[in-house]
C-alpha cells in the first residue's frame, strides 16, 4: 500500500504573518512616536522606508507560501491569508501618498506674494531640511493654476484689529509661535513665524504670516513652506488656504460684516 506523505507546514507562510505583523506593528509605533515628537523626522522617513519593505516581504513570502500551498498541499494558508492581509493593510497609505505624489503639483513652498513672499524664520532649520529659494517662474505658472484660492487678503480695517483677528485664529491651532504674539502699538507692519505640521503624518513646515499697513487697507500675506520631502502633496496650500478662509470669517464676525477682499 502507498503511503501519503505527510504535508509540510510552509515556513515562508509563517514569515508572511510575522513579516507583516512587524511591519504593521512598526508602522503604528512610528507614527506615534513622531506626532509626539519622540522621533525626528529624518528617522521617521527612514522608517517609514523600512515599513514599506518589510510590507513587501511579508507579500513575497506569502506569494512563494501560496505556490507551495498549491503546488504541494503544504499547511500554511491561515498564516499566509493574515500576512497578506495585514501587508497590504500597511501598503494601502502608501499607495495612497504615491497616488497624490503623482497628481499634485512638484512644490513644496506656497506663498500668497510671489514678488515679495513673507520672511520665515530660519533660525531653527538645518542642513539637511529644503532649502528656501524664491520661485522660479514654472513654479510661479503651476501655483497659479493648481491654487487659485491661494491669495492674500485686503481689509479696510484698523491694523490693531486685523492683528487681532490672526491672533485669534491662531489661537485655535496648534502651532508652535517663534516668538511671542507681537502688540500693534507703534507697528505698521508684522510678520508672524511659526510651525505647523501635517494632520496625518505630522510632516512639520515653517510658517509665515505678514500683516501690513499700506495707507488704504491692511494687507495679510501667507506662506507655508515644507521642511522635508520633495513635494507637499498640496499640504501647504491648503493650510493657507484654511487659515485665510477662517480669518475672513474671523474679520466679519468682529464687524459684523464682511470687509475681506482678494489682493492682487
Amino acid at each position: 500500500m502507498m503511503k501519503t506523505p505527510e504535508r509540510q507546514t510552509s515556513r515562508a507562510a509563517g514569515w508572511s504573518r510575522r513579516t507583516g505583523a512587524f511591519s504593521a506593528v512598526l508602522l503604528l509605533t512610528v507614527l506615534v512616536g513622531h506626532r509626539y515628537q519622540l522621533v525626528e523626522t529624518p528617522a521617521f522617513l527612514w522608517v517609514l522606508g523600512i515599513v514599506a519593505l518589510l510590507a513587501a516581504f511579508a507579500l513575497l513570502f506569502a506569494g512563494f507560501a501560496f505556490s507551495r500551498l498549491w503546488n504541494f498541499g503544504d499547511r500554511g494558508g491561515r498564516d499566509l491569508t493574515v500576512g497578506t492581509l495585514l501587508a497590504l493593510l500597511v501598503l494601502v497609505p502608501f499607495g495612497i501618498a504615491a497616488y497624490w505624489a503623482a497628481t499634485s503639483p512638484p512644490l513644496r513652498d506656497i506663498s500668497t506674494d510671489f514678488d515679495d513672499p513673507p520672511v520665515l524664520d530660519t533660525s531653527t532649520r538645518t542642513g539637511d531640511m529644503n532649502a528656501l529659494s524664491p520661485p522660479t517662474p514654472g513654479e510661479r505658472r503651476l501655483q497659479t493654476e493648481t491654487y487659485p484660492l491661494v491669495t492674500g487678503r485686503s481689509y479696510n480695517l484698523p491694523f490693531d484689529r486685523v492683528l487681532e483677528a490672526v491672533e485669534t485664529v491662531l489661537d485655535h491651532r496648534d502651532w508652535q509661535l517663534a516668538a511671542p504674539f507681537p502688540r500693534a502699538v507703534g507697528q505698521s507692519e508684522v510678520t508672524i513665524n511659526a510651525l505647523a505640521r501635517s494632520f496625518i503624518l505630522s510632516l512639520p513646515a515653517d510658517v509665515a504670516i505678514r500683516v501690513t499697513d499700506d495707507g488704504d487697507a491692511v494687507i495679510v500675506d501667507m506662506r507655508s513652506a515644507s521642511r522635508y520631502g520633495r513635494y507637499d502633496l498640496g499640504d501647504n496650500a491648503a493650510r493657507i488656504v484654511d487659515f485665510l478662509a477662517e480669518l475672513d470669517k474671523e474679520v466679519a464676525g468682529q464687524v459684523g460684516t464682511a470687509p475681506a477682499s482678494e489682493s492682487l
